[in-house]
């Protein structure tokens, strides 16, 4: 246990902790968060073309000139699905290149293949060193193992440090490892069960901070040399190497995450793309003016035909949008694996 602090001979405005979640140090909103990372990417598909159809819905119906009398004068529906066809035809084009080039990724010489093999062996022998039994194969447990060994040392420098004859570096000590301590509970139970081809597993990661944790070590181990002996300097330098580890790690994690999802979307947009293109075909070539007369809840039925069409052939592109959102995001907060903090809400 700790002796008594005497706080009034602190500095306590020494910034040492932060909170347990990546919103709560972003000082973000939660619906600004969950639309960008935490929502499933078909929901926020949906509700960006429930959106999309509705400000269709609205603007064709309030602003002027009125659409059915614009739809006999005018070439609309022609111009407007044949454009859609070239679109849906040279987005799925592009994205399904870009999925063919992430996996490319995975091909090569036997050569390669083999050191590639064994770089992730000699990680997962060292992890095995560090934890004390065999690395776990599921990515949700790899990295649960390792900031469970993160959370064992901070609580060994807690204890080990408790004796020191420095109020200013016990209360530091003590800030720092309850904060370590508080979110290595966090994520751990964040972890636990999380599937890897879900964002649940890449998002725990995210709340870890390591890269402050690290800097914080570093900045005891300097500004309080002078109070620490041998045995201080070895637990929080074996700190410091538990939470070395866990950057590569979530790196790694990471990599295969953004594979995954970029195969994944290649695939959704090869289905979305073939109604899109069977929808814009359609209104194309049978729909007219006269299709569709009559009009429900006061909006011409025409409108209503229209905006639903439109809204079918987006369909691939606000995939593209909902998924590309999730992965810029990630990759912005992640640019950094070393300890270098780009924005004060990485903390």
């Amino acid at each position: 246990m700790s002796s008594e602090i005497d706080e009034s001979t602190v500095d306590t405005d020494v910034d040492v902790s932060t909170a347990n979640t990546m919103r709560e140090r972003a000082g973000e909103s939660r619906l600004k968060l969950w639309l960008l990372l935490r929502a499933n990417r078909l929901v926020v598909t949906a509700v960006l073309a429930l959106a999309i159809f509705v400000v269709f819905i609205v603007s064709v119906t309030v602003l002027p000139p009125p659409l059915v009398p614009q739809l006999n004068a005018d070439d609309t529906i022609e111009t407007m699905f044949s454009t859609m066809i070239s679109a849906v035809i040279t987005g799925t084009t592009l994205v399904v290149t870009i999925g063919q080039l992430v996996l490319s990724q995975e091909n090569g010489p036997l050569g390669d293949q083999r050191a590639r093999m064994e770089d992730s062996m000699d990680f997962r022998d060292y992890t095995e060193e560090l934890v004390g039994t065999p690395s776990p194969a599921d990515p949700s447990a790899f990295l649960r193992s390792l900031v469970d060994v993160s959370q064992d040392r901070a609580e060994a420098v807690r204890d080990g440090l408790s004796e020191i004859d420095s109020d200013q570096l016990q209360w530091e000590v003590d800030e720092f490892t309850n904060s370590l301590i508080g979110n290595s509970e966090t994520v751990s139970e964040q972890l636990d069960g999380a599937k890897f081809g879900t964002f649940d597993v890449l998002f725990a990661a995210l709340n870890y901070n390591y890269g402050w944790k690290i800097f914080q070590v570093e900045r005891l181990l300097h500004d309080h040399q002078e109070d620490l002996g041998q045995p201080e300097n070895e637990l929080l330098n074996e700190l410091k190497i538990a939470l070395s580890m866990f950057g590569p790690a979530r790196e790694h994690v990471k990599t295969l995450y953004f594979e995954w999802a970029l195969v994944t979307l290649s695939q959704l947009i090869l289905y979305a793309s073939i109604p899109a293109l069977a929808v814009a075909g359609i209104m194309l070539t049978v729909v007219d003016a006269g299709t569709l007369s009559g009009s429900t809840l006061g909006i011409e039925n025409m409108t209503w035909m229209i905006g639903a069409a439109f809204t079918v052939t987006l369909i691939p592109f606000l995939l593209f949008a909902s998924y590309v959102l999730r992965i810029v995001t990630v990759a912005k907060r992640t640019l950094a694996i070393e300890p270098l903090i780009l924005r004060d809400s990485q903390r």
